[in-house]
């Protein structure tokens, strides 16, 4: 009886010793989560690349706008046209919608969009193509072509004119979908590819908006 009572005690103790150590690993966790690294929904940069800096004109003031002067904010840099028949919109409309997501830090945040179609957009077109989105979108256009490839090389963006009617002279633009994140201090942190959503987005820019101070 004895030994039976004696290994019913030694059980005890070690399921105690097994709930107590469940209890501390536990507890380590819910400590240690807030402090857990983040993960971006789009394609980090492995390591930090200055923003390459660039000068083009204002389709809503015709004045000359830089990529520094929005220093202390986000910028989300775009590549597109007005007469893209899909995924420009889809990606202006998830960037408003983004917008929406973030409430009173929106304001933080400033999308640039520059055209790669400066034969049609001029100024005015632009400016009232982006007034349908957003009215803080701001819409970039050059003063000649090679400010477009310029800058689009510097940034990796590909485009080119797709003729598809040589009667009536349509075409359409082939280019890169991507949308780029540059962080309040002039630095690319994320890359989006077409299709991204508005919530993880906002999720992303929320957590730039918070730690970008911060060493990532």
């Amino acid at each position: 009886m004895k030994p039976l009572i004696s290994l019913l005690v030694t059980h005890r103790k070690y399921a105690l010793f097994a709930l107590i150590t469940l209890l501390i690993f536990m507890g380590l966790v819910v400590m240690a989560w807030p402090y857990r690294p983040y993960t971006f929904k789009g394609m980090v940069m492995q390591s930090a690349q200055l923003a390459p800096n660039f000068t083009l004109t204002s389709a809503q003031t015709g004045q000359p706008i830089s990529l520094t002067d929005f220093r202390g904010k986000i910028v989300l840099l775009y590549f597109g046209y007005t007469y893209c028949p899909d995924v420009c919109p889809t990606t202006l409309a998830d960037v408003t919608q983004t917008l929406k997501l973030l409430g009173q830090s929106k304001e933080q945040v400033q999308l640039l969009l520059i055209t790669v179609d400066p034969e049609r957009d001029t100024p005015p077109v632009l400016a009232d193509y982006l007034t349908h989105f957003d009215p803080s979108f701001i819409g970039l256009v050059p003063q000649n072509p090679n400010e477009t490839l310029t800058v689009a090389t510097q940034y990796g963006i590909f485009y080119q004119k797709h003729e598809y009617g040589s009667k009536t002279g349509g075409y359409l633009m082939d280019h890169t979908a991507t949308l780029t994140l540059i962080d309040p201090a002039g630095y690319i942190r994320v890359i989006y590819p077409f299709g991204s959503t508005a919530n993880d987005i906002a999720a992303d820019l929320s957590y730039v908006l918070g730690r970008w101070s911060a060493p990532f």
